[in-house]
């Protein structure tokens, strides 16, 4: 009995122990959170530096002295958990990117978006794919076969959409930031969904029946996850114009559009769909409909609290990537080769460069063949821009590498460790390098006047929760509505159609929004008057 007892004791004091452990990495973890927001303050007039290069170097910096303390032993506070990246971290990143998102602007380009985005994204994961069976079959690496190929084009056509999002600005150059913002997204969930895919199929055997299959289930994930993103928010929006939660308490409609948010995205991960689409349009829906649903209050407050989630969100990401890119675990593996995990960490990055310049340059041609103006093509700086802002990879391409070559963090093969280490390298010379460059870049080759980036931020788009500068969104304007602040003729024949198809498709969406989505599901105009309600000073027969 005592030594029953004893043994208990024992447990519970490992126990305590390993508790103990925790609360001082996540102390020491939330302090360095906080050191990153003052370092990223004090650097923000600086043209190289933001807050995700920032944090990597924080990152990187911290590891190497808890190695150091450690003697050897271990770099992190934390393990890197693709879990905890893509169920915790990412949604609120990418949903408060749909929310705050210049409808305008993404929706003009739409269609080049959809053809970077996706098409352009399978375009470089064939050829990094490619290239890397024909290169590293030559060297000695290890056993990979034509899963672990695929899956590596998958993991490399992964953009860095955060870092991006955070040196490209949004008022300053409207086409660059819709088109590489836009392209992120669809990107990344183009990504994942690639990645998934090839997980689940048998590719041992490929033939016409297999690939068809493939492609099939691609389509049906990227259609139904959209589907699903924008069910949610209409839900979402049309449950808070019903009930209308505000004559009560802000608290409960403020609550219920955030978790209205995080379940569109668990709802495509239980369904095994892609969660980033369906989280980023359930943004830009609730932005169109939900947001103009809710009190004054709770609009300030939501398009604070959503920014704030992916502000820390974002620096919590680059902080966990560099505290892990130092693990001592993998890098043993490769000590006894280190030029094999140099000359492929090379190999891929010069794939990743190739495969971009692949379908951006090419893609850019086409899309500008549809263009009538001048002002709405892609210049060949623009595309330049587009190409180098693209090149970085970032927590999504560390994810995937860890999905597919680690067990619950760990790798005991020889292959396994040089395709991760290989990951980290790409990562951080990508991020540090690429974004230190990207802003300067930008200046030289699309130098902008200030005076001017000043007024679009006050001009354009003014309804959307990201501009939200002048006193309660100048009650007459949409966002959705005009097109450069002019009326939409009706177009007169099919040719319209072919000739100006944005103007066109967007003249029969008002139509059809104004005469049945909104007054079903709310939005600007459509609010029901109720007393305290945002539209208690506007009387019903001034709305439309």
């Amino acid at each position: 009995m005592e030594a029953y007892m004893s043994s208990i004791g024992s447990k519970l004091q490992m126990l305590n122990t390993s508790d103990h452990a925790s609360v001082v990495s996540m102390n020491l973890f939330v302090a360095l959170l906080c050191g990153c927001i003052v370092i990223g303050h004090l650097l923000e007039e600086t043209r190289w530096m933001n807050e995700s290069i920032t944090a990597l170097t924080i990152g990187v910096c911290t590891g190497i002295v808890i190695l150091l303390i450690s003697g050897g032993k271990s770099s992190r506070l934390l393990v890197f958990s693709e879990d905890l990246f893509f169920i915790y971290l990412l949604p609120p990143i990418i949903f408060n990117a749909g929310f705050q998102v210049k409808k305008k602007q993404f929706f003009r380009n739409f269609m080049t978006i959809m053809l970077f985005g996706a098409v352009g994204t399978l375009i470089c994961c064939a050829i990094i794919t490619t290239g890397a069976v024909q290169i590293f079959k030559k060297m000695d690496i290890g056993p990979l076969d034509i899963g672990d190929y695929l899956a590596i084009g998958a993991i490399f056509a992964a953009t860095d959409s955060v870092c991006t999002l955070q040196v490209l600005s949004q008022d300053d150059t409207p086409l660059l930031y819709s088109l590489v913002f836009g392209e992120g997204v669809v990107n990344d969930a183009t990504s994942v969904v690639l990645f998934n895919a090839i997980q689940s199929f048998d590719l041992t055997n490929i033939n016409a029946v297999t690939a068809w299959e493939f492609v099939r289930n691609f389509l049906y994930l990227f259609i139904t996850s959209t589907l699903l993103g924008v069910l949610t928010g209409l839900v979402s929006a049309y449950i808070i114009k019903k009930l209308y939660f505000g004559r009560h308490s802000t608290d409960r409609e403020v609550a219920l559009m955030i978790l209205m948010a995080y379940l569109s995205y668990i709802l495509a991960e239980l369904f095994y769909l892609s969660g980033i689409l369906t989280v980023f349009f359930c943004g830009i829906v609730m932005s169109h409909y939900t947001w103009h649903n809710v009190t004054e209050s709770s609009r300030i407050t939501t398009k604070h609290a959503f920014a704030t989630l992916s502000f820390v969100a974002e620096i919590f990401i680059f902080l966990y990537v560099g505290m892990d890119a130092l693990d001592i675990e993998k890098w043993k593996f490769v000590s006894d080769s280190p030029g094999t995990s140099i000359a492929v960490s090379s190999i891929l990055l010069g794939l990743v460069m190739v495969g971009r310049a692949a379908f951006v340059f090419p893609l850019s041609f086409l899309s500008n063949l549809s263009k009538k103006s001048p002002n709405e093509k892609i210049s060949f700086r623009q595309q330049f821009i587009i190409w180098w802002a693209g090149l970085m990879r970032g927590a999504v391409s560390m994810a995937l590498a860890y999905n597919k070559f680690t067990s619950a963090g760990h790798t005991n093969l020889r292959a396994n460790a040089i395709m991760i280490t290989s990951t980290i390298t790409v990562v951080l010379f990508s991020t540090m390098v690429f974004g230190l460059m990207t802003k300067p870049l930008i200046s030289l080759l699309l130098p902008h006047p200030k005076d001017q980036s000043r007024s679009l931020s006050f001009s354009s788009d003014p309804t959307t929760p990201k501009s939200f500068t002048l006193p309660l969104l100048g009650e007459g304007q949409d966002s959705l509505d005009d097109l450069g602040g002019h009326e939409i003729p009706r177009p007169s024949s099919l040719r319209a159609l072919l000739t100006t198809p944005t103007h066109t498709v967007h003249y029969y969406w008002r139509k059809f929004d104004n005469a049945f989505m909104r007054p079903m599901f709310g939005g600007r105009g459509f609010v029901p008057f109720v007393p305290g309600s945002p539209t208690e000073r506007n009387p019903p027969n001034q709305w439309h």
